[in-house]
């Protein structure tokens, strides 16, 4: 099948699909805690258990368009709450479980979100406190639901969330024929909103990406079609699943789209994942270049038999050459290089892909109705083979944020296409080759890290005058974070000259409400800040000063 046929399906007709077809495949498996039993969910029990949670959604108060914050862990409520939510048109605001207030501030206030949807366990002892303020700060906040995603064997599907309070969801109405409970008032359209996904982040605090019903079935069902998903096909996720490249790249959406099983790991860690891979028969995961050299150190002594994984996915941060070799001697498993952005466009290399593009490049465009444009800083044409930013448009491919006006018009030509941010050179083959990125962004072991969202919360330190947040090289990450302050009298503030500790700031900026993966690695005092020719700080030249005057082997975050 072509991948542009896929344009008119959804993803809730295609899990509807195989519910009726397959109805005791199993859909989900959930890891449980270590030492702990885990669930396994069929395709009849998932398409029951999502059409029971909807109604019961609709009879508490929340209805299509409604905007709902999701911060859930890798579980089966994340997932069940997912398709319920695209099931009644409500739309899902995707968070990540580390983040804090201030992100979450940031979620409600530009969605009008008037539901909230977190875990009551994981994450620390603050969960509860953090879930107060968001009250307190968001009047418009009307339903709050907790899971209790800890909790391990066979759960009730029908009572996995709770009210703030305690008290259980509404009742659902009577089952109709065929164990159906829900139906929607009129099926979403191609053209509605489905979800909200958050961008890395190029200025400031990071923007939502409005993804449609048509335009993210095709991201899901396209991208399973090319990577050679099926119905025997175990997809590990591995990664945080409100992560796009984890949720429908293909994912965990493009899995069971497709009739195959998810197991849903708590977190990457090797030890962990080779037990469910030997467990379960896991054939597809996807790492980030970081948790690959972990993975691949596992595997040189653990001794977990990895036989039936046949893909992994690598993405998020550029793979170096020198790893990619390894993943077939070493993990006994084909590497698919992966590139995109949760925007829209994705790249993949291809199963017929000679080894050297394999290793070398990020893929090619998943959709022949990608168009792709590499250009100089005046937006001319380069020729092929030249590093410049990458120019995008396509049929999944957003053509703005939402409710985010000017940065649109930063982001996007008048035309329509999308300034990526990423230096990219193309080769005869219609692969990408990664450079760099023009963003002013640190990529953190795959997490995208605004440096301006950081630095505006460290310019308001009492003894902060000027601050920057640059990336600089680290074996494992790719990139730590490193402050670089200008020490001095800062914003309402008695007049303090002492510079900062690092632990000072951490301590400030977790107080502020900072999630704990942007608190910056590294702190250097510097007498001020080198500037452009424009009188912009001179990130580069920064950068490269203080890569060099870091010892080899120094430890990445002094006091």
């Amino acid at each position: 099948m072509n991948a542009m046929e896929f344009r008119t399906d959804s993803i809730d007709a295609a899990l509807r699909g195989h519910a009726r077809r397959h109805p005791l495949r199993p859909a989900l498996i959930a890891s449980g805690q270590p030492g702990r039993p885990g669930q396994r969910i069929t395709y009849q029990q998932l398409d029951t258990a999502a059409d029971r949670l909807a109604d019961r959604l609709d009879r508490l108060g929340l209805g299509p368009g409604d905007r709902i914050v999701v911060q859930l862990p890798n579980s089966l409520e994340f997932i069940l709450l997912i398709v319920g939510l695209l099931r009644m048109r409500a739309i899902a605001v995707l968070a990540l479980p580390g983040h804090r207030k201030s992100e979450i501030d940031h979620l409600f206030r530009l969605s009008g979100a008037v539901g909230y949807a977190v875990s009551r366990q994981p994450y620390g002892s603050d969960s509860g406190a953090l879930t107060d303020a968001v009250r307190a700060s968001h009047p418009t906040l009307r339903h709050v639901l907790t899971a209790d995603t800890d909790r391990a064997g066979d759960r009730d599907l029908d009572d996995l969330f709770r009210t703030l309070d305690g008290a259980p969801l509404p009742g659902a109405g009577p089952q109709r024929a065929g164990g159906s409970s829900y139906r929607p008032s009129a099926p979403a359209a191609p053209s509605d909103l489905a979800l909200l996904l958050l961008s890395g982040g190029t200025t400031g605090t990071p923007k939502l990406i409005p993804r449609t019903h048509g335009d993210y079935a095709y991201n899901v069902l396209a991208s399973a079609e090319v990577c050679g998903l099926g119905q025997d096909s175990v997809y590990l996720a591995a990664l945080p699943a409100a992560h796009n490249f984890t949720l429908g790249c293909p994912g965990v959406l493009g899995t069971l789209a497709t009739g195959g099983t998810v197991v849903l790991a708590a977190d990457a860690d090797p030890g962990r994942a080779f037990r469910l891979i030997e467990r379960e028969r896991v054939t597809t995961t996807a790492l980030t270049p970081p948790l690959l050299k972990l993975w691949l150190a596992e595997a040189a002594w653990s001794g977990h038999d990895l036989s039936s994984l046949r893909t992994l996915q690598v993405g998020g941060a550029r793979l170096s050459r020198a790893d990619a070799a390894r993943v077939g001697p070493e993990l006994g498993c084909r590497l698919q290089q992966v590139f995109g952005m949760a925007e829209g466009l994705l790249c993949f290399t291809r199963d017929d892909d000679p080894d050297d593009l394999v290793l070398s490049t990020q893929g090619r465009p998943l959709s022949a109705a990608d168009e792709i444009r590499v250009v100089d800083d005046e937006e001319r044409d380069l020729p092929l083979g030249a590093v410049g930013q990458l120019l995008t448009r396509g049929p999944y491919t957003v053509r703005g944020y939402y409710g985010a006006p000017e940065q649109n018009a930063g982001a996007f030509t008048a035309d329509g296409w999308f300034r990526t941010g990423d230096l990219v050179r193309a080769t005869r083959t219609g692969h990408l080759v990664v450079e760099g990125r023009i963003k002013d962004v640190v990529n953190r072991g795959g997490e995208k890290i605004p440096a301006a969202e950081v630095e505006d919360h460290l310019a308001a330190h009492p003894r902060v005058a000027h601050a920057a947040l640059v990336g600089i090289p680290d074996p494992l990450l790719g990139e730590r974070t490193c402050a670089c302050v200008v020490p001095g009298a800062g914003p309402d503030s008695a007049p303090d000259l002492r510079p900062p500790t690092l632990a000072e700031l951490a301590g400030f900026l977790r107080e502020r409400g900072l999630a704990a993966y942007k608190v910056p690695d590294r702190l250097e005092i510097v007498d001020e800040l080198p500037r452009t020719g424009a009188g912009k700080v001179d990130k580069r030249r920064l950068g490269a000063e203080i890569a060099a005057r870091i010892p080899a082997g120094a430890a990445p975050a002094p006091a």
